[in-house]
């Protein structure tokens, strides 16, 4: 058993420090370079969308694009970190409850920690497809968070006045609107798949369960818990996907909840 879960071990811490570590270098291997740090980002980011504000344009301006366009390939990578870093789990986490089942009796504390780190790092690929769909969306949160400035200030006071008096939105504006729903259409889309899936999982859990024999309690007891959380989650990503839903049908009155603090 030890040496069946030595490979899959090994990959997992090596895609935990990848998802931490790579991002930003990798991001930055395009001729535009990255950011030194994310205070670095938010601040760039701060001075381009105050450009991009004023300008009236649709069209984002080079500065924003840069920005936009660094975000998603950072996004990228932290998605492909955290998918394979998923996979590696879930296949450590099968080895360890297999051999608990077959009566590994202190393998079941490490299944549960495995299991639990799986289901966040399914949870980071699926926030990091979203910000790889919806990048400028996603970036929003560094215009609110970050150290207030005059120029920043005065746009994001323009940007809630707008959103709030309703009715025609300009052009910088409408793209905000458009991408913010569109971050949550992707997110309603990946939380549905991933209800289907563990759905159709816990289906094959179940029917193992009904065909495994009641003198093997072991297997049974982790088919019927595994069963369980699976049942769990599949009720969270629904729950996620109607949220979301029904946020991309009307997303300006999300939108200026988030820029007043609401959200």
């Amino acid at each position: 058993m030890k040496t069946k879960a030595v490979v899959p071990a090994g990959l997992a811490v090596v895609f935990a420090v990848a998802f931490v570590v790579a991002p930003a270098p990798l991001a930055a291997l395009r001729p535009a370079g990255g950011f030194a740090d994310e205070a670095h980002l938010a601040g760039r980011l701060r001075v381009a969308f105050a450009d991009y504000w004023q300008s009236g344009d649709g069209p984002l301006s080079a500065g924003m694009a840069g920005v936009v366009d660094y975000w998603l390939r950072y996004h990228l990578v932290k998605a492909t970190a955290a998918a394979l870093l998923f996979a590696a789990l879930a296949v450590l986490g099968t080895r360890l409850w297999k051999a608990f089942a077959r009566g590994a009796s202190p393998l079941a504390a490490a299944g549960v920690v495995v299991t639990m780190s799986a289901v966040f790092s399914l949870a980071l690929v699926m926030a990091n497809v979203q910000g790889a769909v919806s990048p400028l969306a996603s970036l929003l949160p560094m215009l609110v968070d970050g150290p207030g400035s005059g120029a920043a200030d005065v746009t994001l006071a323009q940007v809630r006045q707008q959103l709030a008096a309703g009715g025609r939105a300009s052009p910088p504006l409408q793209v905000m609107i458009d991408d913010f729903a569109r971050y949550h259409v992707a997110m309603a889309v990946i939380a549905a798949l991933v209800a289907a899936g563990l759905a159709a999982f816990g289906v094959v859990l179940w029917r193992r369960f009904a065909g495994t024999a009641p003198a093997e309690r072991r297997t049974r007891r982790v088919l019927a818990s595994f069963g369980v959380l699976t049942g769990l989650l599949t009720l969270v990503a629904g729950v996620v996907a109607v949220a979301n839903t029904t946020t991309a049908v009307d997303p300006a009155p999300a939108l200026l909840a988030f820029f007043e603090g609401g959200w």
